[in-house]
């Protein structure tokens, strides 16, 4: 028993610093657009799940406009809802 390794989902490749912002409003975004599935795809991870505030830093306001973006985008087919290997 072991002798099993423990394997564990690859790890989140975020550029997280000890103080975290949120990039949104440091750039000054005003809309988060769903056509942009590049840029949404960094706010996901391998699997396809949207990545928690906590990881990312992003405050309230636009962690919700995010989601509600990555899910219009699922719904429009311009994003997978499920993947095995996103990046």
């Amino acid at each position: 028993m072991a002798d099993k390794k423990v394997r564990y989902l690859k790890s989140i490749e975020i550029d997280t610093k000890e103080d975290r912002y949120c990039r949104f409003r440091k750039k000054g975004f005003k809309y988060i657009d769903y056509k942009d599935a590049d840029f949404l795809l960094m706010l996901c991870n391998p699997q396809g799940k949207i990545l928690p505030r906590r990881l990312t830093g992003t405050s309230l306001k636009y962690q919700r406009k995010a989601s509600q973006a990555i899910k219009k985008a699922r719904h429009l087919a311009l994003m997978p809802y499920v993947a095995d290997n996103l990046h």
